[in-house]
């Protein structure tokens, strides 16, 4: 692509506050000077706005305000004028129901800071799984020259010898202690070493899935994605993003010029070849709909059906974030695509210069970590969406981290009405299920829970475990964590608490999934169906706070996002009339 610089010098945003001698100038500038800030900042630099989603209640992002200190510098450094801004922070450890009904509430609050600030442009210093996005989100709604800088991951984990990938364990040993295989008092001494130094999940989870999902885009510098948290890497990236960032304000090198389709079509075949989150769907579905991007259920198929996964990291492969880094990181990923001419390479960064410009000499120094194509895990790595009676507008499944065996199944539903329901009868030893059972799960997605929660990958019954049996289907219209594994169908789409199909199945009903020919067919008739359908009534209203009930009755499914109705597209940034 091919981009133009604007012209400079030139008269700045931030000049409608600070500049000249008017009262209401005055106004604004002489109270900024209480902070000790000289005339001459005030004097047509570029004001950047450090959107820094740092909270001691988001662990991801614990290390951040450390982080925004070398924005600042290279900021200062580069003739700009920093103003570190506190964000909207939302850590899905943390935040009930779950941080995926706030993922809108910040992107709505951080477009509003954005809009009505004094401020030139934006580094987004971002962490955990929905800061990434909910900033992206904005800064596409304003259209205000930006770029992304995340935390990074934390350092590897052990435990008896073995690597703990963060979240990924987490599952695996809470199963292990129900199949008897793995004490609790075990279990509590692994906790620690599931998370052992600052920064966000070690494992291709979907904080370091959408990392790479931001570089992809070409929204941030190349390698930000996998430089640890605590490497000093990664306060020089940093930096060096703080420094850019100033010259992007005087280019005018805006999200629009780089959030293009061509730019989403490489991130979507990088999250195959990475074994990206099942989450980085809804998230680019909802940026590319902020920033007036047609993009669908279909381009994820289309586009990520040939890819191989070649990045041997867990949830589906046995490394982590750490051994990434070390091996090239996603640079050599996307060299890879482009060598396979699955990326475009013409794709326009925030560095001014092309994808293929950037990456082009990067180096692979670890085959075991990123793989060659023919050692791939899988050759068709990206995200399967499958449609059918039961998914009229899809679901997705990451066939990644899926059992080869169960891709193509059928079974007897074993019907979860709802969150609450699975866990009263999951653990009962008469519950009537057994390894060839579809498990069915309700009203867990977007309006349902409210907010879409990650319960999709529902752990299976004791009585299962026991038999040696890891992996069964598992349907629902909820989310599942990146860190999560298994043969699971989320999303879909339309969900049961918006009349869908999924709201109708019933104990008893065969279920048909067919990964290879994207199909998922509840076997009943078209008539029993509609009969079913047309008796419908919906049942579950969980909106007990204003913005519950909000985000209950604007949020869309998750086929377009699962963004509000009333905050797609690119609003822009225009500067407000003065009341004072």
């Amino acid at each position: 692509m091919t981009f133009k610089p604007a012209e400079w010098p030139r008269k700045l945003r931030s000049q409608e506050w600070y500049g000249g001698t008017s009262r209401d100038v005055i106004y604004h500038r002489g109270w900024m000077k209480n902070q000790g800030y000289p005339h001459d900042l005030f004097d047509g630099r570029p004001v950047i706005g450090i959107m820094n989603t740092w909270s001691d209640l988001t662990p991801c992002n614990g290390h951040l305000r450390e982080l925004a200190e070398k924005v600042k510098a290279g900021i200062w450094e580069a003739g700009g004028f920093p103003v570190e801004v506190p964000a909207f922070s939302a850590s899905e450890n943390t935040f009930r129901p779950t941080a995926m009904m706030f993922r809108n509430l910040a992107a709505l609050s951080i477009e509003e800071q954005m809009r009505g600030q004094p401020i030139d442009g934006a580094v987004l210093l971002v962490g955990c799984d929905k800061t990434t996005p909910s900033l992206l989100m904005a800064a596409a709604s304003t259209d205000l020259p930006s770029i992304v800088v995340t935390g990074g991951p934390m350092l590897n984990g052990y435990f008896q010898g073995e690597r703990v990938g963060s979240g990924t364990h987490l599952w695996k040993f809470s199963e292990a202690v129900k199949a008897g295989v793995m004490t609790q008092e075990e279990f509590l001494e692994a906790e620690q070493s599931m998370s052992r130094s600052s920064g966000t999940c070690n494992t291709m989870g979907t904080a370091s899935s959408m990392a790479s999902m931001a570089e992809a885009l070409g929204m941030a510098l190349s390698g930000n994605a996998a430089i640890p948290a605590v490497d000093s890497r990664r306060r020089v990236m940093a930096q060096m993003s703080g420094r850019r960032i100033v010259q992007m304000v005087k280019d005018d090198l805006k999200p629009s010029d780089i959030l293009t389709k061509q730019a989403f079509e490489n991130a979507i075949r990088t999250n195959g070849a990475i074994g990206g989150s099942t989450n980085a769907v809804v998230h680019l579905l909802a940026i590319a709909g902020r920033v007036g991007i047609d993009l669908t259920l279909d381009d994820w198929d289309r586009c990520g059906r040939d890819v191989a996964t070649i990045v041997n990291l867990m949830p589906s492969g046995k490394y982590l974030m750490e051994e990434f880094f070390y091996a090239g990181g996603l640079p050599v990923v996307l060299k890879r695509l482009a060598e396979e001419e699955l990326l475009h390479k013409e794709a326009l960064t925030v560095s001014g210069l092309t994808m293929w410009e950037e990456v082009k000499e990067a180096v692979n120094h670890n085959v075991d970590v990123i793989l060659p194509l023919e050692n791939a895990l899988t050759d068709q790595g990206g995200i399967a969406v499958v449609k059918g009676n039961l998914a009229p507008a899809g679901a997705v499944l990451k066939p990644s981290a899926a059992s080869p065996h169960l891709l193509q199944h059928r079974g007897r539903a074993v019907v979860f009405e709802d969150i609450d329901d699975y866990k009263a009868r999951i653990e009962d030893d008469d519950l009537d299920i057994d390894e060839t059972c579809v498990m069915v799960l309700k009203n867990c997605g977007p309006k349902g829970y409210p907010g879409m929660s990650e319960v999709g990958n529902m752990g299976l019954p004791p009585k299962i475990l026991k038999k040696g049996i890891t992996d069964m289907v598992r349907i629902s219209d909820a989310r599942m964590s990146g860190t999560a594994y298994g043969t699971v169908v989320l999303h879909t789409a339309p969900e049961a608490a918006a009349g869908g199909p999924l709201a109708v199945v019933q104990n008893g009903d065969m279920i048909e999934l067919d990964v290879p020919a994207r199909r998922l067919h509840l076997d009943i008739s078209d008539e029993e169906l509609a009969t079913r359908l047309a008796a419908w009534e919906p049942t579950h209203d969980r909106a007990p706070s204003g913005y519950a009930w909000l985000h209950q009755h604007h949020v869309e499914g998750a086929d377009t996002g699962a963004d509000l109705d009333f905050l797609k597209g690119c609003r822009g940034s225009p500067v407000g009339k003065d009341s004072h």
